[in-house]
């Protein structure tokens, strides 16, 4: 690989990668009904609004899921996907393909982020208890759907909330999958954010 290759991959990479968290952290943050007024989700509103709003009007939600968000972020990661093909000058796979990797590269980072939010969130109860900065806020909204059913299972004892190892336990196992998911594709891990 050369190094106008290697840049323009660095590019691709982090302005996709970017914008696919923020797409998926949008779609998070709405099914955990988390405060849509924090400055962050604001952000993020702002920031994905110019395409969600015209794919909101032919994509309808289902339910709770806002589904124009979810097929936002498939055609995202294909589209990061196609432009990091074009630029190795591979041979693009058929569309099935791309959108099956899709749906392996999403699934992957929305794993990553969780973990990520979970351990900033173990950090954040340490350092800063009780903080009501915006960003600690909605890292609470976003992980406490996910923790409540383990802290059910393993209740806090003496202080110590020892559910995020069973947390983690489960994304350790999902990260596995979706790895062997990617394998069993011929999904190579520099194409897929979340890998």
């Amino acid at each position: 690989m050369g190094p106008l290759t290697e840049i323009g991959f660095l590019l691709v990479q982090t302005f996709f990668s970017l914008y696919l968290a923020v797409v998926i952290l949008r779609l998070l943050l709405q099914l955990a009904r988390a405060d849509f007024y924090n400055p962050i989700s604001q952000f993020m509103v702002k920031a994905t609004n110019p395409v969600l709003l015209p794919l909101r009007r032919v994509i309808p939600p289902i339910g709770k899921v806002d589904t124009a968000s979810v097929v936002l972020a498939l055609l995202v990661q294909m589209v990061a996907m196609v432009a990091i093909i074009a630029l190795f000058g591979a041979r693009l796979p058929n569309v099935l393909t791309l959108l099956g990797w899709s749906v392996i590269g999403c699934l992957a980072l929305t794993v990553n982020l969780y973990f990520f939010a979970i351990i900033i969130n173990i950090i954040l109860s340490w350092v800063a208890p009780g903080t009501h900065h915006p960003a600690a806020v909605l890292l609470y909204q976003l992980t406490e759907p996910v923790m409540q059913p383990f802290r059910k299972i393993i209740p806090p004892m003496g202080g110590i909330d020892l559910s995020p190892i069973m947390v983690f336990l489960v994304i350790s196992v999902l990260q596995i999958l979706l790895k062997s998911m990617a394998q069993s594709a011929g999904l190579s891990a520099v194409l897929v954010f979340g890998l």
